[in-house]
This record gives structure tokens, C-alpha cells and sequence, in this order.
């Protein structure tokens, strides 16, 4: 009588315990996998984190660093050559700068061979011959003064044309912008022209 008493009271305990019934004293099954404590990260993110390597020493790090510089530059001068606005330095931000570039690249003029002329010049100065030495005086008084006639006329008439599109922004050295980039060769011209010669701006 007293040892199936004793038996039952110890069935009741193991019954009773935790974990016989495969749960904690929180109510928690200790199969179950605990929270990670931190928000599942996006797919985007994941992948990102896959994708970065980082570097095992500085010398590397430095190299990556660089190669990434690079790239930027070079993205970014491509930029500049396109004529897009976000790369362009600040003397040829704004659209006054850029329909000067347009209205000069829409025409060709002597100015623009201004250095093929020079050249010319440079060489016949090696040849000792006295009408050369006459004539030479002559010619880059000649080129001087087409380059300041064309000059005044193309940046005057970007002048009238920006204050009639662009009425209220700022023409201040808009002249003198327009008769440099008259006198680069149209291949070398930086931001590279948009237009071909005789196209209307």
C-alpha cells in the first residue's frame, strides 16, 4: 500500500519537473530555434555584403582604393568631353556657356586655324630669305587682326542671343569665352562640340 503511494507521488514529480513535458519553465519548447536578435537583412544588402571582399592587407586596400579613384576620373572626363553638366568645371557650367560653345562649333572660321598658321610661321622663320623676313611681319599682323575682328563678332552676337534665350542670367566674360574657344582647332576643343558646322543654334 505504501510503495504504490511512493510510486504515484514519484510519477506525479517526474510529470511535474521541466522539461518532462519538453518544455522549459518559460513555456518554450527547447527544440525551437532562439530569435536571431537582429532584423533579417534584404536580398540587396546580402548580396552586396557577398560581393565585397575586403582586402587581407593595407597595400591592397591602398591598390583597390586607387583602382576605384581611377575609374571615377575617368568616368567623370567622359563626362566633361560629353558637355554634360555635372562634370563641366565651373567656368563652363551654365546654359550662356554652352550655347556660346554651340553657336562658335556651328561655323567654321580662320580663327580655328589659327595654330596650322603658327606652324607656318615657326618655318618660315628658319628660311633666311629677305621677302620671307618682309613678308612675315605682315602676315601675323594680318592674323592678328582677323582673330580680333572674328572675336568681337562671334562674342558679341552670343552676347545679344544669350540675353534673348536667357534673360536674367549672367553674360560676364561670355565675350572673351567665345573668341578662345574660336581659336582651338574644332578636334581639340574641350567640352568636344555638339554641333556640326552649319547647323543652326
Amino acid at each position: 500500500m505504501f510503495r504504490r503511494r511512493s510510486t504515484a507521488t514519484q510519477d506525479a514529480q517526474a510529470e511535474g519537473a521541466p522539461g518532462a513535458s519538453g518544455t522549459d519553465e518559460a513555456g518554450h519548447s527547447p527544440a525551437s530555434t532562439a530569435g536571431k536578435g537582429r532584423p533579417t537583412p534584404k536580398r540587396s544588402e546580402a548580396e552586396r555584403r557577398r560581393r565585397y571582399n575586403a582586402p587581407g592587407d593595407r597595400k591592397e586596400a591602398v591598390r583597390q582604393s586607387r583602382g576605384r579613384d581611377r575609374a571615377t576620373r575617368a568616368r567623370k572626363t567622359e563626362a566633361m568631353r560629353r558637355g554634360e553638366e555635372w562634370a563641366l568645371p565651373a567656368k563652363d557650367k551654365g546654359p550662356v556657356r554652352a550655347l556660346a560653345r554651340d553657336l562658335v562649333d556651328s561655323r567654321r572660321r580662320l580663327s580655328e586655324f589659327y595654330m596650322y598658321g603658327l606652324v607656318v610661321l615657326l618655318f618660315l622663320l628658319f628660311l633666311h630669305s629677305s621677302v620671307v623676313q618682309t613678308v612675315l611681319p605682315l602676315l601675323l599682323i594680318v592674323m592678328v587682326l582677323i582673330m580680333v575682328v572674328e572675336g568681337y563678332f562671334v562674342g558679341r552676337r552670343v552676347t545679344n542671343l544669350a540675353e534673348e534665350r536667357f534673360p536674367g542670367e549672367s553674360t560676364r566674360g561670355i565675350k572673351l569665352y567665345s573668341a578662345m574657344r574660336a581659336l582651338q582647332i574644332r578636334q581639340l576643343r574641350f567640352p568636344k562640340p555638339r554641333v556640326k558646322p552649319g547647323a543652326t543654334v
